[in-house]
């Protein structure tokens, strides 16, 4: 795992100090593994370390933190908060706002709070030198009392268009999964409810033209007020190219959209990349039901993409 920059920096930039809470090392038997994280603030988190007991308690450290400042806490499971996992873990909790954000690069490493000595041990310098020149990457790692983390923009920019029922629903359960940059659009800021930390919102009365601005791997998902505005940005993201494109919609709907899309002069192969219907019509219409299926569609996807990954390595 890797520190979410994008993420950090969203929430940073709305709640102006934030506390991360980074699993530095295990041993044993633990709910989450070295990088799981989350963020916390006064109001409210985004992410999780797992556990029940050891997130709650964590989380408390980290608003006292941000009075405080940073620290480190070792935590046995079993003996410290009567959890049966039976093994420890490591926690760091760092207080980040825009100054210290600004000074990241691709690898973190620093001196884990209450170490001694400020100058970086050899051993983290060489494991900085070999992730930058490419011939170890950089994995989360507590060496000699300092934590090495990769750092990296979210993996996966998902844009969902429009914020009804369904859009609402999807972002609600999208949103805590790691390495996703949401990108949240409509016509009118009255359509949405309170946008959550995490999520970038983006207001266009002319909701068809943003498509030219989504980077070229983006994933979408069309499901606004208007099938004749889903078709349109089908229309365009056919013509500027995606990642992955879903829509919500029919079997009606969709072989009506792919006559028009084909008189539009769109070839059947690329209107074949569109998915439609999007998530598991077995799980029904509700709207939480097709978030839970789209959710699933995308964890999917991105195990198979991690297994042929490996299996290339």
């Amino acid at each position: 795992m890797s520190l979410n920059r994008d993420q950090l920096a969203q929430v940073v930039a709305r709640q102006g100090r934030v506390a991360r809470v980074v699993v530095a090392s295990c041993a044993g038997s633990t709910p989450r593994e070295p990088g799981a994280a989350m963020l916390v603030w006064a109001g409210g988190q985004i992410g999780t370390i797992g556990g029940g007991a050891l997130e709650y308690a964590a989380a408390e450290r980290a608003r006292a933190a941000l009075t405080t400042g940073d620290r480190l806490d070792r935590v046995s499971l079993g003996p410290d908060i009567g959890q049966c996992c039976g093994g420890a873990v490591t926690l760091v909790t760092e207080v980040w706002d825009r100054a210290r954000l600004d000074g990241v690069g691709d690898v973190l490493a620093r001196p884990m709070p209450g170490h001694d000595g400020a100058e970086m041990p050899l051993k983290v310098a060489n494991r900085l030198w070999a992730a930058r020149n490419g011939t170890r990457p950089a994995a989360v790692e507590v060496v000699q009392g300092w934590l090495i983390e990769p750092v990296a923009p979210a993996r996966r920019v998902v844009w969902i268009w429009g914020a009804g029922h369904v859009g609402r629903a999807i972002v609600d359960i999208l949103r805590p999964l790691p390495d996703l940059h949401l990108v949240w659009l409509d016509t009118a800021a009255d359509r949405f409810p309170p946008i959550p930390d995490g999520v970038e919102q983006r207001i266009a009365a002319d909701l068809a033209a943003e498509a030219g601005h989504a980077p070229p791997q983006a994933e979408h998902l069309i499901l606004t007020y208007s099938h004749a505005l889903d078709l349109d940005l089908c229309h365009r993201l056919l013509q500027h190219g995606f990642g992955r494109c879903g829509l919500i919609g029919s079997a009606t709907k969709w072989a009506r959209f792919r006559s028009r899309l084909s008189a539009l002069g769109h070839g059947a192969h690329s209107i074949a990349r569109i998915d439609c219907p999007i998530g598991d019509p077995g799980l029904g219409k509700h709207p939480q039901a097709i978030a839970i299926g789209v959710a699933l569609a995308f964890l999917h996807k991105h195990e198979t993409t991690v297994s042929r990954q490996e299996q290339a390595g």
